[in-house]
């Protein structure tokens, strides 16, 4: 069996291996939807593949997160803006020993989560581009993005992930 901080390090480790692999199929998606357009729209897809990793990691970060995880009821989590590391990661990072135990429990470190999270919310937004190449403004779809990234995948991922009525 392996002892709490080597879990807590392999588990972090695999988030961040897993999440960059998952990242990998928006480059994947990207030479699918540009192989699938007409070549002068080829650079807009480009550029709205990467325009949605932008607007899904800020979105998530700074309110998708919490809606989705953290102090969730029946319905979603909490409203509260930015997403951080742990009290007790914080407390390690600033030199308190004691805090090693309550980090290694955990199992993983929270930042690593939120980035494993955050590329299948980017990638939801991904899917959803290569439906509708060719067919939406660049400004309509980033705006869509915003609102998926923020607000719809959090509250529909803390129903069953985060613990609420669908996950009774």
């Amino acid at each position: 069996m392996i002892e709490p901080s080597g879990q807590f390090i392999l588990n972090t480790f695999m988030f961040l291996v897993w999440g960059a692999l998952i990242m990998w199929m928006a480059a994947g998606f990207t030479m699918l939807e540009a192989g699938a357009v007409r070549t002068k729209n080829a650079s807009m897809i480009c550029l709205k593949n990467i325009g949605i990793y932008s607007i899904a990691g800020l979105a998530f970060y700074l309110l998708g997160y919490n809606l989705m995880y953290v102090d969730v009821g029946d319905l979603w989590g909490s409203f509260t803006f930015l997403y951080g590391p742990s009290g007790d990661e914080l407390a390690l990072l600033d030199g308190d020993a004691a805090a090693e135990a309550a980090v290694a429990a955990n199992g993983y470190s929270v930042m690593s989560d939120w980035f494993f999270q955050m590329v299948f919310v980017a990638t939801a937004a991904s899917v959803v581009s290569g439906a509708i190449a060719e067919r939406i403004k660049m400004w309509s779809f980033f705006a869509f993005t915003l609102i998926l990234t923020a607000i719809i995948y959090p509250i529909v991922g803390a129903w069953t992930w985060g613990g609420g009525w669908l996950a009774q």
